[in-house]
């Protein structure tokens, strides 16, 4: 599977989809949305036909964001306003923006102008190649070289070799979905850069390709260091989830089987030494370790149970299926 492409690209307008959807977050960019619908406007007047739309979420800015957003919606029909009661953060608004995008095509992108609308062309066209995830790469990124850039790519290495998914920049918000590719993704914590894994282990086809990135001019950069942790802390779920979702108690099992051995050992040596009479079991911590194992074990495996249960009613009750189907198209008569 290939996983990028040359940046020599040709810029053309797709010929596949006939709607597309940009999707973008927006979160006290006062200062920036102004040059971003100058940017976004280009775009889509040099686009054929009307099948844009540009979703903006406000994610319960402080600025006036939302009245600029609320603005430009009343005067051009290509933007469509959604405004939250408060921060909710940005894999919330990115849900949001999906479930409100119309289009054949998602394509989230920041509002922070560090992307540029200019690659949304290139990205779907590389998307008429048969791909369902074109992934933005931001080969030569200006942000802090350490604090920022080295910081992901350990982060990006760390989420490629877990997931099995080798991309170089799983952080960077310009991406191009299919519409179809997002039906059953639900997004929460900063799961929304682990939607090209989610694409993946359904048999979808990724690839990435070289875009721009410009470095912040104005406004204030809303990432911190905190966000690591995260995200290493939603790729554990996101893999147990892929991995165990239909079969937990392979994971709460095989944790209880443990704790039973570990158990059986510690009363085992317990009894020797007793029989022995190398040391009384008044004054040794195996008796108790081989109860709290045992009382660990016993626990474990209720646990399974309780999630197999889980798993069978939320699967029965919804009528959904452990699996899906590749589209086939309708024979010709």
């Amino acid at each position: 599977m290939p996983r990028k492409a040359s940046s020599s690209a040709k810029a053309a307008a797709p010929k596949e989809y006939r709607t597309v959807s940009i999707v973008i977050p927006v979160y006290n960019e006062s200062e920036n949305l102004p040059q971003l619908f100058e940017k976004l406007d280009a775009l889509i007047r040099n686009q054929p036909g009307n099948g844009w739309e540009v979703v903006l979420i406000d994610d319960g800015s402080k600025d006036n964001s939302a009245e600029l957003i609320l603005e430009k919606a009343k005067v051009d029909e290509h933007y469509v306003p959604v405004l939250f009661k408060r921060n909710f953060g940005q894999t919330a608004a990115m849900q949001a923006g999906f479930d409100h995008a119309t289009g054949d095509v998602v394509v989230p992108m920041d509002a922070d102008l560090q992307n540029d609308p200019d690659d949304i062309p290139m990205l779907l066209e590389k998307l008429d190649e048969g791909y369902d995830v074109v992934s933005g790469w931001r080969l030569n990124r200006q942000d802090k070289p350490i604090r920022r850039v080295f910081v992901s790519r350990v982060a990006n290495w760390i989420i490629s070799k877990i997931s099995g998914v080798e991309l170089h920049d799983y952080g960077c918000s310009l991406k191009a979905y299919r519409k179809e590719v997002m039906a059953d993704v639900r997004l929460y914590g900063e799961m929304h850069r682990f939607i090209p894994i989610y694409a993946f282990w359904q048999g979808g086809r990724i690839t990435e390709i070289p875009v721009r990135h410009y470095a912040r001019t104005k406004g204030v950069s809303k990432y911190g260091m905190n966000r690591i942790f995260k995200v290493i802390l939603d790729l554990i779920v996101v893999k147990f989830l892929h991995g165990y979702s239909q079969k937990p108690m392979y994971v709460f099992g095989g944790f209880g089987l443990i704790c039973f051995v570990l158990s059986f050992l510690f009363g085992a040596l317990a009894v020797g030494l007793k029989l022995g009479d190398v040391a009384n079991l008044s004054r040794t911590p195996l008796p108790l370790a081989s109860l709290f194992f045992g009382l660990i074990g016993v626990f474990s495996m209720f646990m399974g149970l309780l999630a197999e249960i889980i798993t069978r009613t939320y699967y029965e009750s919804q009528d959904k299926r452990t699996y899906t189907l590749q589209t086939i198209p309708p024979k010709s008569s």
